[in-house]
C-alpha cells in the first residue's frame, strides 16, 4: 500500500483523530536483535541466548529488545505516511510508551499510525502519532506509543 502524503500544516490538522494506515510486515531476525544489543550494549540472554532463550524463557526463545521494536517507527512510518512541504523534521519525543506483548525472533512485525494532535510551534508545527506495533498472529500489540515530531518550514 502507498504510503499517505500529507502537506504542510493545513492538511497535517485536517488528518487529526484519523487511522493513516499500516506499514509492510517485517521479519525480526536474530542478526538484526543482536546488532540492537551490539549497538545499545544490552546483552540480556532473552534476546541474544537463543539455546537458553529456547530452555529457560518463558517465551520459547529470543524475543527483541522493547526498545528495538520502537526503533523501527522511522523505518516504518513512512511507508504509512510521508508528510511534505516543510524543509526539516525532528524526533521531539515520547509522551508514552506501552511494551505489551513480545516480539518472537522470526515473527513479522507491522506498524499502523494514528494522528492524535498538530500545534503550531515556531516555525512549523509539533504533530503527536500514536503508534501501534502489531506481531503477525498476536492477539495484542506489541508496543503502543505516542510519538512527537516536529516540522519546520
Amino acid at each position: 500500500m502507498a504510503p499517505r502524503i500529507l502537506n504542510g500544516s493545513t492538511e497535517l490538522k485536517a488528518a487529526i483523530g484519523e487511522h493513516l494506515g499500516y506499514s509492510d510486515w517485517m521479519e525480526i531476525t536474530q542478526e538484526r536483535v543482536n546488532q540492537f544489543a551490539e549497538a545499545t550494549g544490552d546483552h540480556q540472554w532473552i534476546h541474544i541466548d537463543v539455546e537458553r532463550a529456547k530452555k529457560e524463557s518463558p517465551f520459547g526463545g529470543p524475543i527483541a529488545h522493547g526498545y528495538l521494536t520502537l526503533s523501527l517507527a522511522p523505518v516504518l512510518l513512512p511507508q504509512v505516511v510521508i508528510t511534505t512541504g516543510f524543509s526539516m523534521g525532528v524526533n521531539y519525543g515520547c509522551n508514552k510508551v506501552r511494551f505489551m506483548s513480545p516480539v518472537p525472533v522470526g515473527a513479522k512485525l507491522r506498524m499502523s499510525a494514528t494522528v492524535l494532535n498538530v500545534d503550531d510551534i515556531a516555525g512549523g508545527v509539533q504533530t503527536t502519532y500514536q503508534l501501534t506495533f502489531e506481531t503477525e498472529g498476536a492477539t495484542k500489540p506489541s508496543c503502543v506509543a505516542e510519538v512527537i515530531f516536529r516540522a519546520y518550514q
